[in-house]
């Protein structure tokens, strides 16, 4: 190794220790959450990202739309439709999101967004960071938030994954010192770890939630992981009523499969890899990724998404009209939650448990021995009405 490359790497951390340190800065001086009350109009953006996401996302729109049709036509909500999420798109760009596109995503509050195709080694598209990346920083999406409910199993967990920090914060930014070394970095913030263990604990409070497991792998990682154990725990002590644990990584994901102790589980914390990875586990309990829906949020803006990829396959097969919807509802649940329509989100909720678990008279498998994404969208609608 030369003096040289040691230099250029030095730099480069240099220069993102000094980004780090202004979004920092800028936590700090944010205000409070958006009133949605407060706004004389609610503007939805429907995002539909590509592969499978055009398809599955405006399904989601079409029923919500149904459910908030008296809303619509008062004028008091509004979709907006944003194209240009493509991969082909943002290639075309070399942009996580291109400008313009992030200029129309700013002007919705809240966004009910497809899946997004992220390159990767060996694909043939260039190193552009991840949509889902760079539309939660550059919206400070801090909080991922994903509930697993199986009543018949005693499971009813929410996780909360800071979104913005650990190993994903400057995930396209690391440093080839040579062809021999290769490094990448992890970012933990006080402001950003306060504010991810005070969501998780004022959301087990307001639900009765018991208990708050803080995860990490703080014997290993005892810098980055360490601050945000120690930080969380800080938290923690200002809601006595709530039990704090605190599990590794590891062992949490054995945990979850042992029946005798999952159930008592209840309200997660934890850094954004361990949330990405430790989510599509408990997923699988419910049904697998295709059950489950993810909430983005920040103090000005929303995000609602599937946490399944866009499925490119599904769409160079020909298959795209059978793509399963049901992640994307169940995402429609939580925004219809967080906007303050909560009743019209539990009953949503209810036609969905109606629909994919207790009574299933349709059935999804991806292909044309199942029914298509329209059709499975007017069987909930029909639901609805019946309820």
């Amino acid at each position: 190794m030369t003096q040289e490359q040691i230099k250029a790497a030095v730099e480069k951390f240099e220069a993102l220790i000094r980004e780090q340190d202004a979004r920092s800065e800028a936590i700090k001086a944010q205000g409070d959450f958006i009133d949605y009350a407060k706004l004389d109009k609610l503007t939805i953006g429907i995002c539909g990202g590509d592969g499978i996401g055009p398809i599955i996302s405006r399904e989601a729109a079409r029923v919500l739309a149904f459910i908030l049709d008296d809303e619509i036509k008062s004028g008091k909500v509004e979709f907006k439709y944003i194209d240009g999420l493509t991969i082909e798109n943002r290639v075309a760009c070399n942009k996580a999101i291109p400008d313009d596109v992030l200029e129309e995503l700013k002007q919705c509050p809240v966004i009910l967004k497809g899946p997004t195709t992220t390159p990767q080694a060996g694909d043939p598209w260039p190193n552009i960071e991840s949509a889902n990346v760079a539309m939660r920083k550059a919206l400070d999406l801090f909080a991922n938030v994903r509930p697993v409910k199986i009543p018949e199993q005693d499971i009813d967990w929410t996780f909360f994954r800071e979104n913005t920090e650990g190993a994903y914060a400057v995930g396209s930014k690391g440093v080839n010192v040579t062809d021999d070394l290769a490094m990448d970095f992890v970012v933990t913030t006080t402001e950003g770890t306060q504010r991810i263990a005070r969501l998780a604990y004022d959301y087990a409070r307001r639900n009765g939630k018991n208990r708050v497991s803080i995860i990490q792998k703080a014997n290993v990682i005892k810098t980055t992981d360490g601050k945000f154990l120690k930080l969380c725990k800080e938290i923690g002590e200002k809601y006595p009523e709530i039990t704090t644990d605190e599990w590794y990584i590891d062992i949490t994901t054995a945990k979850l499969i042992d029946e005798k102790r999952r159930h008592d589980f209840k309200v997660f914390v934890l850094p954004n890899l361990y949330g990405d990875i430790i989510t599509d586990e408990a997923a699988e309990f419910q049904g697998g990724v295709g059950t489950a829906g993810s909430a983005n949020i920040g103090k000005k803006y929303a995000m609602f998404e599937a946490i399944h990829g866009s499925a490119p396959r599904m769409i160079k097969e020909g298959r795209g009209t059978y793509a399963d919807p049901c992640s994307m509802l169940r995402a429609t649940v939580m925004l219809l939650s967080h906007i303050g329509r909560q009743a019209e989100a539990d009953k949503l909720e209810k036609a969905l448990d109606i629909c994919m678990i207790t009574e299933k008279k349709l059935k999804i498998t991806g292909r044309s021995d199942g029914c298509t994404c329209e059709e499975f969208g007017d069987y909930v609608m029909e639901t609805l009405k019946s309820l």
